[in-house]
């Protein structure tokens, strides 16, 4: 079998690691009864750091009860028990997406500049689809579209340009990082922004006479976003999680861990009541603000059933580089004398950080600067000691300014960092900061090696492979890619422990669930571009089927 590079991964993880298998047939064969479904002759990748690979698995339940060669698992199946031969087949944990954001949309129409995932087209080229939009919709109609830099960046790329096109249809050009936009005035009214006063962690900018132009960041985008996609109502959020779970069970998804921006409780019990998700959705509120205070939307709403799971709590302390909102300690290259802006000041997380202790709420915080991490730091030593800290299990989303002189504290803090490969591919060298700083951001290997657990989220694209394939190559920072094996496992038995439950999944080992994946290819060996045409044939959550292109016999 070949041999896995997991030597610096394994004292990242090995609170997660597990020793599970079985030595010998006989053995396994007195301790377990008839297995209702066996899978042999593959290539199973476990994710256990002491046994990485096996043969075959057996399944009785929802429950793993076996894992090893064929010669092992062979006992375990009776006349009754359902047999899959695998074929050689990789089989592989089932993914857990520890960092999305699923719910309905907006609405309205949306129409698209280009074909790049991240497109930054003048205001000129906006303005001329805009106007030939508007002659064939409806008034009132919501119409919006992705920007970038020379949108968000050009002071004339405002309300008044939007008002000259589309005076009577609310326009929201909305940049691609996902914490900026530009409303026209029809947007600003419908959805309800105080143009006068600025909610907290957000703002809205202004001209020289106090009137808004339109721009507007961080929660004052995030409440209007919220209050669109609830304005829906639960059948559209429905629809939207109908379309995730079938789209997750043929990536070979079993698990996602889901920011809410646009949900409420009583949406999610109606979520919840349909049925409408087959895989396990860790529900983490995502609450809003309003000028002076925070909202207490979700507070006390926790538990849920089987599948369904309400805990932790998301904040958002600074926003990027693209729109250079991240805070930095030094300052940005291409606008000398500015650092970023943070969201909240010191005194405000220290009371985030309290309130998560007293509510044991495991605390999530996008923080993207080095500075806002050094914030963070501080404030978690004001609150608490380090031993309270490693049992909560603090997350930083994204951390891509984490610093190697902050590794070190990072690890004592208990840290988890959450990374999302799809944001590697945005280099900022010779833009936002030198070659320099690039190459001490953006780290993954060095984070791993120092002990720090790294979990994957996507953050954007569902398509983990297309994850998998962006970790291994690390294209803003080559060095501080991950191997492949690394990365499947910070997307399954890190991405578990990312949300303190690593005793029931994440690895194929006896007694976890039986959430994993067979998947088209293998990922360990085909050549990194085509890793993104990964698909799961057979995808299984605690045992049961949500994707079968085997078409398995029952």
């Amino acid at each position: 079998m070949p041999t896995l590079h997991l030597r610096g991964l394994i004292t990242a993880v090995a609170c997660c690691a597990t020793a599970v298998l079985v030595p010998t047939a006989n053995t396994q064969a007195q301790r377990v009864a008839a297995a209702d479904l066996v899978l042999t002759g593959g290539r199973i990748f476990t994710a256990d750091s002491l046994h990485p690979w096996a043969e075959a698995i057996a399944i009785r339940g929802s429950r793993i009860v076996a894992v090893g060669s064929n010669a092992e698992i062979a006992p375990l199946a009776s006349e009754t028990t359902r047999r899959v031969a695998l074929e050689g087949r990789v089989v592989v944990p089932g993914f857990n997406d520890a960092h999305t954001h699923i719910g309905a949309s907006g609405g309205g129409v949306t129409f698209v500049t280009s074909d790049s995932p991240t497109p930054d087209v003048r205001i000129g080229v906006i303005l001329d689809s805009l106007a030939s939009i508007v002659k064939r919709t409806p008034s009132g109609t919501w119409i919006a579209t992705q920007v970038g830099e020379m949108v968000l960046g050009d002071p004339a790329a405002r309300r008044a340009a939007l008002d000259r096109v589309a005076p009577r249809h609310p326009v929201v050009l909305r940049g691609w990082s996902g914490h900026g936009a530009v409303l026209n005035s029809a947007a600003i009214v419908a959805a309800k922004v105080d143009t006068v006063r600025d909610p907290e962690g957000g703002w809205i900018d202004r001209d020289a006479s106090g009137s808004a132009t339109g721009r507007i960041d961080e929660y004052v985008l995030f409440n209007m976003a919220r209050r669109r996609s609830i304005a829906r109502g639960p059948s559209a959020a429905i629809t939207a999680m109908r379309g995730y779970d079938a789209e997750a069970a043929a990536f070979g998804i079993t698990s996602v861990q889901n920011m809410v921006t646009g949900l409420t409780p009583s949406i999610v019990a109606e979520i919840t009541r349909s049925n409408a998700m087959r895989l396990r959705h860790r529900v983490i509120p995502f609450e809003m603000t309003r000028v002076g205070s925070r909202e207490t939307t979700w507070r006390g709403v926790r538990g849920g059933n089987a599948l369904t799971t309400v805990s932790g709590a998301k904040t958002i302390l600074d926003g990027t580089p693209i729109e250079r909102l991240a805070l930095m300690r030094a300052p940005y290259t291409d606008r000398p004398g500015w650092y970023g802006r943070a969201n909240w000041p010191l005194d405000t997380i220290v009371v985030l950080l309290r309130e998560a202790i007293d509510s044991k709420q495991q605390p999530m915080f996008h923080a993207v600067g080095d500075s806002t991490i050094a914030l963070v730091f501080a404030a978690m030593h004001k609150v608490a000691p380090d031993s309270t800290w490693r049992r909560v299990r603090l997350r930083l989303e994204h951390a891509d300014n984490l610093m190697p002189d902050q590794f070190a504290e990072a690890k004592r803090l208990g840290i988890v960092v959450v990374q999302n490969p799809t944001h590697l591919a945005v280099q900022l060298a010779g833009t936002r900061w030198s070659a320099d700083r690039a190459a001490r951001s953006q780290m993954l290997r060095d984070i791993v090696a120092a002990g720090i657990p790294l979990a994957i989220g996507s953050d954007g694209p569902a398509n983990p492979y297309l994850n998998v394939m962006l970790a291994a190559i690390n294209p803003g920072n080559p060095s501080q890619a991950l191997t492949r094996e690394q990365a499947v496992v910070a997307y399954t038995r890190v991405s578990a422990y990312a949300e303190n439950a690593e005793r029931e999944k994440g690895t194929l080992t006896v007694g976890k669930l039986a959430d994993l994946a067979v998947l088209s290819q293998d990922i360990f060996a085909v050549p990194l571009q085509a890793l993104p045409g990964t698909t799961s044939v057979l995808t299984l959550v605690g045992g049961k089927v949500t994707h079968d292109a085997l078409r398995t016999k029952p």
